[in-house]
C-alpha cells in the first residue's frame, strides 16, 4: 500500500481522490491546506464518505513518506521544499511556479540535501518524455503556442491591450520567451514552463499567445527541431468538469504517477 499526502484540495485534489479512493494499492492519507480551509475540506471529505479515512491537516506530517502536491504555485515553497529537505519524496503539478528565479535551484538543492526526488508531472501537455530524451543530442528550436478564443483572456494584460470582443482573426497577445508568458501570464505558465524545462530553458524556449476567434477551445502546439529530426504536436484538451479553467488530462497525469508507483509495469 502507498500512502500519499496531498497538498491542495481544490478541484484537481477533488478530481484526484475521488479516482483514487478505492484503489487497493493506493491511499490518501492526508490532505494539507491552509487552517482558514480546514473545515471546507472536512465538510467535502464528508460529502465524499471519506471523512473517518483522510486526515484534514495543515502542515506536511513527519511521517509522510510521498507527497503529490496540486496546491498552486505557493506551496511549492512553503511544503514542497521543506519535505524534500526531510527526505520526503514529491511530485509537484504547478510546474509555472519553476519560472520564478531561485526555485528549480531551491527544489534541487532541497532534493539533494534530503536525498530523495522531486519529480515534474506532465500535466495538461504531452510529448514531454519525447522532448527530454531528444535534449540529450541537442534541440536547437523549441516553440510552444496557445491558442483560446479571445475572451479567455479576460482578465490577463491582453485585456485592455486588445479589445477582446472586437477581435475577428488570430491576432498575438504575447510572443517571447517561457519566462516572459510566466510571468506575464501565470494562469498559463505550467505548460510553457514544463515544455522549457524539458527542452532548451524558461529563456531560450519561444512562446506565442494567440487570441483566436476561429476556435471555441484551448489548444496547444509545440514544435521541436534538434539532431533527433522535429516534432509537431497539438493537443486539444477537455476542461476538467469541476474547473473548466483546469484540463482533464492535468488530474490524469498525476493518476498516472500514482499508478507507477504500485504497478508492476510502469509506462
Amino acid at each position: 500500500m502507498q500512502p500519499v499526502t496531498m497538498v491542495g484540495f481544490g478541484a484537481i485534489g477533488r478530481s484526484l481522490l475521488t479516482r483514487v479512493a478505492g484503489h487497493p494499492q493506493l491511499r490518501v492519507t492526508h490532505i494539507v491546506v491552509p487552517a482558514a480551509h480546514t473545515e471546507d475540506a472536512r465538510t467535502a471529505l464528508a460529502r465524499m464518505g471519506l471523512a473517518d479515512s483522510v486526515e484534514v491537516v495543515t502542515a506536511v506530517p513527519a511521517t509522510t513518506t510521498l507527497v503529490l502536491e496540486c496546491a498552486g504555485h505557493a506551496a511549492l515553497t512553503e511544503h514542497v521544499v521543506p519535505a524534500l529537505t526531510r527526505g520526503v519524496e514529491c511530485a509537484v503539478l504547478s510546474i509555472g511556479a519553476l519560472s520564478e528565479p531561485g526555485l528549480p535551484e531551491d527544489l534541487a538543492d532541497a532534493a539533494r540535501a534530503g536525498g530523495t526526488q522531486v519529480h515534474l508531472l506532465s500535466g495538461a501537455i504531452g510529448g514531454v518524455d519525447a522532448i527530454a530524451a531528444a535534449r540529450i543530442t541537442g534541440l536547437t528550436e523549441v516553440t510552444y503556442i496557445g491558442r483560446k478564443p479571445p475572451l479567455s483572456w479576460s482578465g490577463t494584460p491582453a485585456d485592455g491591450a486588445f479589445d477582446l470582443k472586437s477581435i475577428r482573426t488570430p491576432t498575438v497577445i504575447l510572443e517571447g520567451s517561457a519566462r516572459e508568458a510566466a510571468r506575464l501570464y501565470p494562469k498559463n505558465a505550467n505548460v510553457a514552463a514544463t515544455i522549457s524545462l524539458a527542452g532548451l530553458g524558461l529563456d531560450a524556449t519561444r512562446v506565442r499567445l494567440v487570441a483566436d476567434p476561429t476556435v471555441d477551445e484551448n489548444i496547444h502546439e509545440i514544435e521541436v527541431r534538434g539532431e533527433f529530426g522535429e516534432m509537431h504536436l497539438t493537443m486539444r484538451g477537455k476542461p476538467l468538469a469541476e474547473n473548466p479553467k483546469t484540463s482533464a488530462l492535468t488530474v490524469l497525469s498525476a493518476l498516472r504517477f500514482l499508478h507507477n508507483r504500485v504497478n508492476a509495469v510502469t509506462l
